[in-house]
């Protein structure tokens, strides 16, 4: 709740500090002469720059499994599998958070990732490269980096901060163009 009433609060600043600018510099005289309501422009901004980034957050999950072909772990096939399973609910359990969906995906890189609308509802994904390359140890470590981000809200932050962004480049690119 914390986090949601920052978030806006600092989106209405970042419209008060619009509304200023464009009346110090003159921008929203600019904007009325090629007929933009500067005000309108505002509220249609931060509705679109605020939802597209929240369509974003709740569809992140599927995306990310789309994009990466990745298959969810429901019943493990291997000792390997099951390993990954007990490590990532171990680490769930540790950050006192609900076990979050488990991926492979096929890929060379070491990588991982995590994502999710919130943090009982997130998808932890490994790569079958980051598997292969690393040992135990360096992969519990990885898991437990990513069950970090989802037990901080770091998916549900960086929406928010990505909100104000996509708010302020709406502005700016129906000034400008």
């Amino acid at each position: 709740m914390k986090r949601v009433l920052l978030f806006v609060a600092t989106n209405l600043a970042v419209l008060v500090l619009f509304t200023l600018i464009a009346r110090i510099f003159g921008i929203d005289q600019y904007a009325a002469a090629n007929g933009v309501s500067f005000g309108g422009l505002l509220a249609f901004a931060a509705v679109f720059g605020m939802g597209g980034a929240f369509i974003s957050l709740a569809l992140s999950k599927t995306i990310a499994k789309w994009q990466t072909h990745a298959r969810i772990i429901a019943e493990p096939q291997s000792e390997a599998e099951r390993w990954l399973l007990a490590t990532v609910a171990e680490h769930a359990r540790a950050a006192g958070i609900g076990m979050p969906e488990v991926a492979i995906y096929e890929g060379p890189e070491m990588n991982a990732f995590a994502t999710g609308m919130n943090r009982n509802h997130a998808l932890v994904a490994v790569s079958t490269g980051l598997l292969q390359d690393m040992d135990r140890e360096q992969v519990r470590a990885v898991l437990g980096h990513e069950i970090g981000h989802v037990a901080n809200g770091d998916m549900v932050t960086l929406t928010l901060i990505q909100g104000v962004l996509n708010t302020f480049v709406i502005v700016a690119a129906r000034i400008v163009g």
